[in-house]
């Protein structure tokens, strides 16, 4: 999700039910990834993206940021960790209602529930083991099946690509904000990254400087 004024975000999984809630799922493997700081970057760009011009910031439908963890980051035992904004009223806490939501999943909790089990398929590395048939069945295609395996290579692939691509755009946005280097020495150093790219990415630095 692009941000003109800011940092912009790669999400996981986006995706919009029936009714047009919105969600961002994370996988985390590392505790510093999923930090309060993230969850709220990433729920304040899915809220930006979702209202056009002219629409009513009353319609905006709900929101949810899913960070599943392989560690229980919130250390408290839980399979799951709502988050929500409330109102202080004196002693009293009231939810505030704003349709925001990040919920933390427990990838180490293993109990016998729904999703117990489903964080063990997510650690599991034979299908046959898993107890949704939904996730194994897709599971057996990409680790058995002869087109499915060839399509998580060009997966792989293309994630390799993207993370070199965006690593290359990061330095030479460095780069051009230093003010130290010509474009075309810039070139040389990020050879992923064109002339041309490069011109558009130092106007759009000026812009916004």
């Amino acid at each position: 999700m692009k941000n003109l004024q800011g940092r912009s975000a790669v999400l996981d999984v986006h995706a919009i039910d029936s009714t047009d809630k919105e969600f961002d799922v994370e996988i985390q493997r590392k505790d510093a990834g999923a930090g309060a700081k993230r969850a709220r970057h990433n729920s304040s760009l899915l809220d930006a993206h979702i209202l056009k011009t002219g629409d009513d910031t009353e319609n905006i439908p709900d929101s949810y940021v899913i960070f599943i963890t392989e560690n229980d980051v919130m250390k408290g035992n839980q399979s799951i960790y709502p988050v929500e904004r409330y109102v202080t009223i004196g002693e009293n806490k009231v939810l505030f209602g704003d349709g925001s939501h990040i919920i933390y999943v427990n990838g180490k909790y293993r109990g016998n529930d729904e999703i117990g089990k489903l964080m063990h398929d997510f650690s599991c590395t034979n299908p046959d083991d898993m107890n949704y048939e939904t996730l194994a069945k897709k599971a057996r295609y990409f680790k058995q099946d002869e087109k499915g395996v060839a399509a998580m290579c060009k997966i792989m692939e293309d994630m390799r690509n993207e993370a070199a691509l965006n690593n290359a755009r990061e330095t030479a946005e460095r780069l051009i904000k230093k003010g130290k280097m010509t474009l075309e020495e810039i070139a040389e150093c990020v050879p992923l990254l064109s002339i041309d790219e490069l011109r558009k990415m130092e106007a759009e630095v000026m812009q916004l400087a």
